[in-house]
């Protein structure tokens, strides 16, 4: 899904970076609420998380592929808004420093993958929660549900953009069926891959996972005959499994055995918008990267022969990069919101 340079034009890809910047500020002060002592550390490893399995394309049909677009497990594990700052920094660190989409279609990239599938994956979540019963299982097939149609939502997005601004004279209804059918498929790879990682941390640490909070039942009271809540009390601590140093550490480690060694078995076939671009001729004016001649270009170290150690390499870098990046925003996003809510704030001094 990642769009190269040269497939929307300029004016078009002006207005979704202007929409993008701002999705971006709005989510910077949306995820001051959202991150605290506990989810600030992993919002960075789930940026890493996701850049590592993005790596890992699987087959969906006959000479293509999909991989993990990211933005409902993002919103699902570290909230919505945390969400779209997540799959931006991949989104990010892909382009600069693996020419994986193009720069001029970075507010493309970032509208279509970021904020479509963050937000439609947690409306499609939300909504869920609210008719199934109120268990942690819920939640595990909330995920799997919105996940899937989180990726079908971008490819309409995607098909949306290119409608208003393409480069190409292309049947705008053939791109529409050829992208959100093979995006069909790849959704239920999504839904797969989020429903066991979302699963795999309520598991061990539910109290980590933004979208499995509050699921307790309200105690009820009779009162008058008549039963109401009662009233909110201060929530009981939830008995950890496993440390959230464990936890990290885990995760960190998961992500750089899947970017530096599983990544060498993903499937070498286009993914879904490289092969609908190739046989509906979007591709036709497509430039080259601007980072092309990065070292890590294409997911490999330049001047490493080693095809094998060359990609692991690459991968193990990628995700080192992220986690730094993304660890560091949320650092200061949540020492924002500490300094929002200092004694002196909070006093009116």
């Amino acid at each position: 899904m990642h769009v190269p340079d040269g497939f929307i034009n300029a004016p078009t890809s002006a207005v979704t970076a202007v929409v993008a910047a701002g999705a971006v500020a709005v989510s910077l002060r949306g995820a001051r609420r959202e991150l605290d002592e506990r989810t600030a550390p992993l919002a960075g490893l789930v940026a890493a998380f996701i850049f590592a399995v993005q790596m890992l394309n699987f087959p969906v049909a006959a000479g293509t592929s999909g991989h993990l677009l990211g933005g409902a497990l993002a919103a699902i594990l570290v909230g919505p808004y945390t969400g779209v700052l997540c799959v931006s920094v991949v989104l990010l660190m892909q382009g600069i420093l693996f020419a994986d989409g193009g720069l001029t279609a970075l507010g493309v990239n970032i509208t279509d993958m970021a904020i479509v599938t963050t937000v439609v994956g947690y409306a499609v979540f939300r909504g869920l929660l609210k008719v199934l019963p109120r268990k942690r299982r819920s939640v595990t097939v909330a995920s799997f549900v919105a996940a899937l149609l989180s990726v079908p939502a971008a490819a309409v997005a995607f098909t949306a953009m290119y409608a208003i601004g393409g480069t190409t004279d292309v049947s705008i209804g053939k791109v529409a069926t050829a992208m959100i059918g093979v995006h069909v498929l790849i959704g239920i790879g999504e839904a797969v891959i989020t429903a066991l990682t979302v699963g795999a941390v309520i598991a061990v640490r539910p109290d980590l996972v933004h979208g499995a909070r509050g699921l307790e039942p309200r105690l009820k009271l009779r009162v008058a005959g008549d039963l109401v809540d009662a009233p909110v009390a201060a929530p009981v601590p939830v008995a950890a499994r496993t440390s959230r140093r464990t936890v990290w550490i885990t995760g960190l480690v998961t992500s750089l055995v899947l970017a530096g060694f599983v990544s060498f078995y993903a499937s070498a076939n286009p993914d879904g918008l490289e092969k609908v671009a190739h046989d509906k001729g979007i591709d036709r004016k497509a430039e080259q990267h601007a980072s092309a001649d990065s070292p890590l270009a294409d997911y490999g170290v330049k001047d490493v022969e080693n095809a094998r150690l060359s990609g692991g390499l690459a991968g193990v870098i990628g995700v080192g990069v992220t986690v730094v990046a993304g660890s560091t925003v949320f650092w200061a996003v949540r020492r924002r919101r500490t300094a929002d809510v200092s004694p002196s704030a909070s006093t009116g001094v």
